[in-house]
Protein backbone atom coordinates (compact mmCIF):
# COMPACT_ATOMS: atom_id res chain seq x y z
CA UNK A 1 0.00 0.00 0.00
CA UNK A 2 1.23 3.50 -0.82
CA UNK A 3 -0.17 6.77 0.44
CA UNK A 4 -1.54 9.13 -2.17
CA UNK A 5 -0.40 12.75 -1.91
CA UNK A 6 -3.94 13.96 -2.49
CA UNK A 7 -5.18 11.89 0.44
CA UNK A 8 -2.55 13.52 2.65
CA UNK A 9 -3.37 16.98 1.34
CA UNK A 10 -7.11 16.47 1.93
CA UNK A 11 -6.49 15.43 5.54
CA UNK A 12 -4.41 18.55 6.15
CA UNK A 13 -7.27 20.64 4.76
CA UNK A 14 -9.68 19.03 7.22
CA UNK A 15 -7.23 19.64 10.06
CA UNK A 16 -7.14 23.33 9.14
CA UNK A 17 -10.97 23.43 9.22
CA UNK A 18 -11.19 21.75 12.62
CA UNK A 19 -8.51 23.89 14.28
CA UNK A 20 -10.00 27.14 12.97
CA UNK A 21 -13.41 26.17 14.33
CA UNK A 22 -11.95 25.31 17.75
CA UNK A 23 -10.02 28.59 17.96
CA UNK A 24 -13.05 30.66 16.97
CA UNK A 25 -15.13 29.04 19.69
CA UNK A 26 -12.40 29.56 22.30
CA UNK A 27 -11.87 33.19 21.29
CA UNK A 28 -15.57 33.96 21.37
CA UNK A 29 -15.66 36.95 19.02
CA UNK A 30 -13.19 36.94 16.12
CA UNK A 31 -13.61 34.94 12.93
CA UNK A 32 -11.00 33.72 10.48
CA UNK A 33 -10.60 35.50 7.17
CA UNK A 34 -9.92 33.04 4.34
CA UNK A 35 -7.57 33.99 1.56
CA UNK A 36 -7.28 31.45 -1.25
CA UNK A 37 -4.15 31.82 -3.36
CA UNK A 38 -2.41 30.21 -6.30
CA UNK A 39 1.30 29.79 -6.88
CA UNK A 40 2.34 30.59 -10.44
CA UNK A 41 4.84 27.74 -10.55
CA UNK A 42 2.28 25.20 -9.31
CA UNK A 43 -0.22 24.65 -6.51
CA UNK A 44 -1.59 27.05 -3.95
CA UNK A 45 -3.21 27.20 -0.57
CA UNK A 46 -5.67 28.68 1.91
CA UNK A 47 -4.39 31.29 4.35
CA UNK A 48 -6.69 31.83 7.29
CA UNK A 49 -5.99 34.80 9.53
CA UNK A 50 -7.71 35.82 12.76
CA UNK A 51 -7.16 39.27 14.25
CA UNK A 52 -8.33 41.54 17.06
CA UNK A 53 -10.30 38.90 18.92
CA UNK A 54 -11.16 38.63 22.59
CA UNK A 55 -8.16 36.38 23.26
CA UNK A 56 -6.19 36.23 20.01
CA UNK A 57 -4.52 39.42 18.81
CA UNK A 58 -3.25 37.85 15.60
CA UNK A 59 -3.05 34.28 14.40
CA UNK A 60 -2.79 32.24 11.28
CA UNK A 61 -3.74 28.69 10.34
CA UNK A 62 -2.37 28.12 6.85
CA UNK A 63 -2.75 25.21 4.45
CA UNK A 64 -0.68 24.79 1.31
CA UNK A 65 -0.07 22.22 -1.39
CA UNK A 66 2.60 23.33 -3.84
CA UNK A 67 4.66 21.62 -6.50
CA UNK A 68 7.09 22.30 -9.30
CA UNK A 69 10.76 22.52 -10.10
CA UNK A 70 13.02 22.01 -7.10
CA UNK A 71 15.41 24.99 -6.79
CA UNK A 72 19.10 24.11 -6.87
CA UNK A 73 19.81 25.63 -3.44
CA UNK A 74 17.02 23.55 -1.88
CA UNK A 75 18.25 20.45 -3.70
CA UNK A 76 21.72 20.96 -2.25
CA UNK A 77 20.41 21.68 1.22
CA UNK A 78 18.29 18.51 1.19
CA UNK A 79 21.01 16.48 -0.53
CA UNK A 80 18.59 14.95 -3.05
CA UNK A 81 18.76 14.27 -6.78
CA UNK A 82 15.14 14.68 -7.91
CA UNK A 83 14.13 17.76 -9.83
CA UNK A 84 10.39 17.94 -9.06
CA UNK A 85 8.82 18.40 -5.64
CA UNK A 86 5.42 18.31 -3.96
CA UNK A 87 4.89 19.76 -0.49
CA UNK A 88 1.74 20.05 1.57
CA UNK A 89 0.99 20.85 5.17
CA UNK A 90 -0.54 23.07 7.81
CA UNK A 91 1.36 25.80 9.65
CA UNK A 92 0.03 27.66 12.69
CA UNK A 93 1.19 30.57 14.85
CA UNK A 94 -1.02 32.28 17.43
CA UNK A 95 -0.15 35.54 19.22
CA UNK A 96 -2.52 36.25 22.14
CA UNK A 97 -3.49 39.59 23.69
CA UNK A 98 -2.93 38.61 27.32
CA UNK A 99 0.78 38.18 28.17
CA UNK A 100 -0.09 35.21 30.38
CA UNK A 101 -1.47 33.26 27.42
CA UNK A 102 1.46 31.69 25.52
CA UNK A 103 2.40 31.93 21.87
CA UNK A 104 2.07 28.58 20.11
CA UNK A 105 3.39 27.21 16.84
CA UNK A 106 2.67 23.99 15.01
CA UNK A 107 3.64 22.68 11.61
CA UNK A 108 2.82 19.31 10.09
CA UNK A 109 3.94 18.60 6.57
CA UNK A 110 4.60 16.06 3.83
CA UNK A 111 7.37 16.40 1.25
CA UNK A 112 7.89 14.39 -1.91
CA UNK A 113 10.67 14.49 -4.48
CA UNK A 114 10.26 13.01 -7.91
CA UNK A 115 12.54 12.54 -10.86
CA UNK A 116 10.15 12.12 -13.82
CA UNK A 117 12.56 9.84 -15.68
CA UNK A 118 12.89 7.52 -12.68
CA UNK A 119 9.14 7.62 -12.08
CA UNK A 120 8.47 6.47 -15.63
CA UNK A 121 10.74 3.50 -14.97
CA UNK A 122 8.77 2.62 -11.86
CA UNK A 123 11.37 3.87 -9.40
CA UNK A 124 10.24 4.57 -5.85
CA UNK A 125 9.67 8.23 -5.03
CA UNK A 126 11.45 9.89 -2.12
CA UNK A 127 9.01 11.12 0.50
CA UNK A 128 8.85 11.97 4.18
CA UNK A 129 6.87 13.67 6.92
CA UNK A 130 8.04 16.44 9.20
CA UNK A 131 6.70 18.88 11.71
CA UNK A 132 6.53 19.81 15.32
CA UNK A 133 4.72 21.79 17.95
CA UNK A 134 6.29 24.15 20.46
CA UNK A 135 5.12 26.61 23.10
CA UNK A 136 6.56 30.07 23.75
CA UNK A 137 5.19 31.49 26.99
CA UNK A 138 5.89 35.13 27.75
CA UNK A 139 5.87 33.93 31.36
CA UNK A 140 6.72 30.31 32.11
CA UNK A 141 4.42 28.53 34.57
CA UNK A 142 5.75 25.10 35.49
CA UNK A 143 2.30 23.49 35.67
CA UNK A 144 1.45 24.72 32.18
CA UNK A 145 4.79 23.51 30.83
CA UNK A 146 4.33 20.08 32.38
CA UNK A 147 0.82 19.75 30.92
CA UNK A 148 2.10 20.69 27.47
CA UNK A 149 4.96 18.20 27.50
CA UNK A 150 2.81 15.47 29.02
CA UNK A 151 0.28 15.91 26.21
CA UNK A 152 3.02 15.60 23.61
CA UNK A 153 4.54 12.60 25.33
CA UNK A 154 1.15 10.87 25.34
CA UNK A 155 0.84 11.47 21.60
CA UNK A 156 4.35 10.15 20.96
CA UNK A 157 4.00 7.10 23.21
CA UNK A 158 1.11 5.79 21.12
CA UNK A 159 3.61 5.11 18.35
CA UNK A 160 7.04 4.55 19.87
CA UNK A 161 8.53 4.81 23.35
CA UNK A 162 11.61 6.61 22.00
CA UNK A 163 9.77 9.33 20.06
CA UNK A 164 9.22 11.87 22.84
CA UNK A 165 12.77 12.08 24.15
CA UNK A 166 14.25 12.04 20.66
CA UNK A 167 11.89 14.68 19.28
CA UNK A 168 12.05 16.82 22.43
CA UNK A 169 15.82 17.06 22.12
CA UNK A 170 15.41 17.90 18.45
CA UNK A 171 13.05 20.74 19.41
CA UNK A 172 15.40 22.03 22.11
CA UNK A 173 18.22 22.18 19.57
CA UNK A 174 16.11 23.57 16.72
CA UNK A 175 14.13 26.26 18.56
CA UNK A 176 17.26 27.86 19.92
CA UNK A 177 18.35 31.46 19.45
CA UNK A 178 22.10 31.05 19.24
CA UNK A 179 22.95 34.72 19.34
CA UNK A 180 20.92 35.08 22.58
CA UNK A 181 22.00 31.78 24.13
CA UNK A 182 18.39 30.95 24.98
CA UNK A 183 15.60 28.75 23.71
CA UNK A 184 12.66 30.39 21.97
CA UNK A 185 10.31 28.98 24.58
CA UNK A 186 9.83 25.75 26.51
CA UNK A 187 10.25 23.62 23.41
CA UNK A 188 8.01 20.74 22.51
CA UNK A 189 8.72 18.21 19.78
CA UNK A 190 10.30 18.59 16.37
CA UNK A 191 10.96 15.97 13.70
CA UNK A 192 11.87 15.81 10.05
CA UNK A 193 12.47 13.29 7.30
CA UNK A 194 10.33 10.58 8.87
CA UNK A 195 10.54 8.05 6.08
CA UNK A 196 9.51 4.46 5.66
CA UNK A 197 11.98 1.98 7.14
CA UNK A 198 12.12 -1.55 8.55
CA UNK A 199 10.32 -0.47 11.71
CA UNK A 200 7.79 2.08 10.45
CA UNK A 201 5.68 2.14 7.32
CA UNK A 202 4.92 5.48 5.66
CA UNK A 203 1.29 4.94 6.70
CA UNK A 204 2.39 4.66 10.34
CA UNK A 205 4.36 7.89 10.00
CA UNK A 206 1.24 9.60 8.67
CA UNK A 207 -0.84 8.35 11.60
CA UNK A 208 1.72 9.83 13.99
CA UNK A 209 1.60 13.19 12.21
CA UNK A 210 -2.19 13.08 12.46
CA UNK A 211 -1.95 12.51 16.22
CA UNK A 212 0.34 15.51 16.59
CA UNK A 213 -2.05 17.65 14.55
CA UNK A 214 -5.04 16.60 16.64
CA UNK A 215 -3.18 17.47 19.86
CA UNK A 216 -3.06 21.17 19.01
CA UNK A 217 -6.61 22.40 19.59
CA UNK A 218 -7.41 20.82 22.99
CA UNK A 219 -4.03 21.87 24.40
CA UNK A 220 -4.04 25.47 23.23
CA UNK A 221 -7.70 26.22 23.92
CA UNK A 222 -7.04 25.05 27.49
CA UNK A 223 -4.43 27.79 27.88
CA UNK A 224 -6.75 30.33 26.28
CA UNK A 225 -9.50 29.52 28.77
CA UNK A 226 -7.13 29.32 31.73
CA UNK A 227 -5.37 32.66 31.30
CA UNK A 228 -7.55 34.91 29.13
CA UNK A 229 -8.95 36.78 32.15
CA UNK A 230 -5.68 37.09 34.08
CA UNK A 231 -5.02 40.70 35.06
CA UNK A 232 -1.79 42.23 33.74
CA UNK A 233 0.17 45.47 34.01
CA UNK A 234 1.93 47.77 31.56
CA UNK A 235 5.16 46.14 32.70
CA UNK A 236 3.78 42.72 31.74
CA UNK A 237 2.84 44.04 28.29
CA UNK A 238 6.31 45.53 27.82
CA UNK A 239 7.82 42.12 28.59
CA UNK A 240 5.41 40.49 26.14
CA UNK A 241 6.61 42.84 23.39
CA UNK A 242 10.24 41.96 24.17
CA UNK A 243 9.52 38.22 24.05
CA UNK A 244 7.73 38.74 20.73
CA UNK A 245 10.90 40.42 19.51
CA UNK A 246 12.81 37.24 20.28
CA UNK A 247 10.19 35.30 18.34
CA UNK A 248 10.70 37.55 15.31
CA UNK A 249 14.48 37.10 15.52
CA UNK A 250 14.21 33.33 15.43
CA UNK A 251 11.72 33.21 12.56
CA UNK A 252 13.69 35.58 10.34
CA UNK A 253 17.17 34.31 11.14
CA UNK A 254 16.85 30.56 11.75
CA UNK A 255 13.48 29.13 10.72
CA UNK A 256 13.83 26.66 7.86
CA UNK A 257 10.17 26.92 6.85
CA UNK A 258 10.51 30.65 6.33
CA UNK A 259 13.63 30.14 4.24
CA UNK A 260 11.99 27.37 2.17
CA UNK A 261 8.97 29.55 1.46
CA UNK A 262 11.12 32.46 0.32
CA UNK A 263 13.42 30.26 -1.77
CA UNK A 264 10.50 28.64 -3.60
CA UNK A 265 8.77 31.95 -4.35
CA UNK A 266 6.01 31.30 -1.84
CA UNK A 267 3.29 33.78 -0.97
CA UNK A 268 4.98 36.36 1.24
CA UNK A 269 1.87 37.26 3.30
CA UNK A 270 1.40 33.60 4.20
CA UNK A 271 5.09 33.06 4.96
CA UNK A 272 5.31 36.04 7.31
CA UNK A 273 1.96 35.51 9.01
CA UNK A 274 4.01 34.09 11.91
CA UNK A 275 5.14 37.59 12.89
CA UNK A 276 3.24 39.39 15.66
CA UNK A 277 1.40 42.67 15.01
CA UNK A 278 3.63 44.48 17.51
CA UNK A 279 7.02 43.71 19.05
CA UNK A 280 9.85 45.68 20.61
CA UNK A 281 13.59 45.68 21.20
CA UNK A 282 14.84 47.67 24.18
CA UNK A 283 18.56 48.23 24.32
CA UNK A 284 20.31 45.91 26.81
CA UNK A 285 17.17 45.21 28.84
CA UNK A 286 17.82 43.24 32.01
CA UNK A 287 14.98 42.13 34.30
CA UNK A 288 15.21 42.40 38.06
CA UNK A 289 16.93 39.40 39.61
CA UNK A 290 13.91 38.30 41.69
CA UNK A 291 11.24 39.04 39.07
CA UNK A 292 8.84 36.82 37.12
CA UNK A 293 10.67 37.91 33.99
CA UNK A 294 14.00 36.65 35.28
CA UNK A 295 12.33 33.41 36.40
CA UNK A 296 11.18 32.90 32.82
CA UNK A 297 14.65 33.56 31.43
CA UNK A 298 16.06 31.00 33.85
CA UNK A 299 13.79 28.38 32.27
CA UNK A 300 14.63 29.16 28.64
CA UNK A 301 17.28 26.46 28.56
CA UNK A 302 17.82 23.22 26.71
CA UNK A 303 17.32 19.80 28.26
CA UNK A 304 14.88 20.72 31.03
CA UNK A 305 12.98 17.62 32.14
CA UNK A 306 9.32 18.61 32.21
CA UNK A 307 7.94 15.07 32.35
CA UNK A 308 9.65 11.77 33.08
Amino acid sequence: MSLDKNEISDWFKSLQDDICQSLEIADGSAKFQTDNWNREEGGGGRSRIIQNGSVIEKGGVNFSAVYGELPENIKKALKVDGNQFFATGVSIVIHPINPFVPIIHMNVRYFEIINPDDENRGAKKTCWFGGGIDLTPHYVFENDAQFFHKSLKNACDKFDATYYQEFKKWADDYFYINHRNETRGIGGIFFDRLTENEKFSIENRFEFVKEVGLTFAPVYTKYMDLHKNDSFSDENKQWQMLRRGRYVEFNLVYDKGTKFGLDTNGRIESILMSLPPLASWLYDFKPKSDSKEQHTLNLLKKDITWVS
